[in-house]
């Protein structure tokens, strides 16, 4: 296995226009930030697995089945007739950009126990990977906190995305004592300038991760949107644009697969991430920002990720 993910697997209802009342009519998708993240390096070549929970229902079972045609592993998610499959509500502005309301009090995914992780996933893994929405509540906040203490003393990579989604926290001091703790915790990071801003202010992709380094974070991509990326790590570091000009009609989802994307291309080295040099970090953060452009283009998550071949081929040619 290379990655274990644990959080939400939930269904984005998406809009995809209004009526003449000005209400959306929606479209469902598959999604959840892990999900996505995972959905993105299983088809670009990595082993990966979920641990999560959905309601024993029937937007529950299509997500399990989705994943599975998606090549992730599907054994660590647990059915739970108790609580709903956790929705979220996607509306989308003329640029693309998104906006969340979610059905979750509680939703499924926050009612994962650390007791019901397949423990064995994160002991075959390279990589655990988390974000923030499992610990927005109990009992998966626990489970978190505790399957990172797990996979830590396990020798694991750590790989983190903030992922902020403020509308599912209580207020903001407690998105961002939990996101720095995340931080605190990585060995990979993957965050957005929206989410620098919210943390530390208006500063610079460099002063960002040369903070985060002094919290021991050894890889540091900053995702620019439409701009790009920046990539810090092992002394190098960079800026790097999509291969692509799109015209996006919905971003969900593309910050997970620009990380999905370049973990299973730094996975594919074969290397220590000590080890990695600055040209393959480039080349990784090049991929995923192409990766991830070009899912803005299709609506949703896990069904946006683009072919590989595609992605290469683009890449390819802005090179030359």
């Amino acid at each position: 296995m290379d990655i274990v993910a644990l959080g939400e697997l939930l269904i984005d209802f998406t809009t995809e226009k209004t009526n003449s009342d000005g209400y959306p009519t929606m479209d469902a998708h598959p999604g959840g930030a892990p999900a996505n993240f995972l959905a993105a390096a299983a088809k670009y070549g990595a082993k990966t697995a979920l641990l999560g929970k959905v309601g024993e229902d029937a937007f529950g079972g299509l997500l399990v089945d989705t994943l599975k045609k998606a090549g992730v592993e599907t054994k660590g998610i647990r059915s739970d007739s108790q609580v709903f499959t956790t929705l979220a509500f996607v509306t989308i502005d003329e640029t693309g950009n998104r906006f969340f309301s979610f059905a979750r009090k509680p939703g499924a995914d926050t009612q994962l126990h650390f007791e019901e992780l397949e423990l064995d996933l994160i002991d075959s893994c390279r990589d655990f990977h988390f974000g923030t929405l499992s610990l927005t509540a109990e009992p998966s906040k626990t489970a978190t906190q505790k399957a990172v203490a797990y996979a830590k003393s396990k020798g694991k990579w750590i790989s983190f995305d903030p992922n902020l989604r403020l509308p599912l926290w209580p207020n903001r001091s407690a998105a961002k004592l939990e996101m720095l703790w995340g931080l605190t915790q990585a060995d990979i990071v993957k965050i957005s300038d929206e989410e620098t801003v919210f943390l530390w202010g208006q500063i610079s992709p460099e002063e960002v991760a040369a903070k985060l380094h002094r919290e021991g974070v050894s890889i540091v991509f900053v995702t620019l949107g439409a701009k790009g990326a920046y990539y810090s790590g092992n002394g190098a570091s960079g800026y790097v644009k999509s291969a692509v000009e799109v015209h996006p009609v919905d971003t969900t989802g593309a910050g997970d697969i620009f990380g999905g994307s370049a973990l299973s291309q730094l996975l594919k080295t074969g290397k220590a991430f000590s080890a990695l040099t600055g040209e393959e970090l480039a080349t990784a953060a090049a991929f995923a920002c192409t990766a991830a452009s070009l899912s803005t283009e299709a609506f949703g998550g896990i069904s946006s990720v683009p072919e590989p071949e595609k992605v290469q081929e683009k890449v390819e040619r802005h090179a030359v």
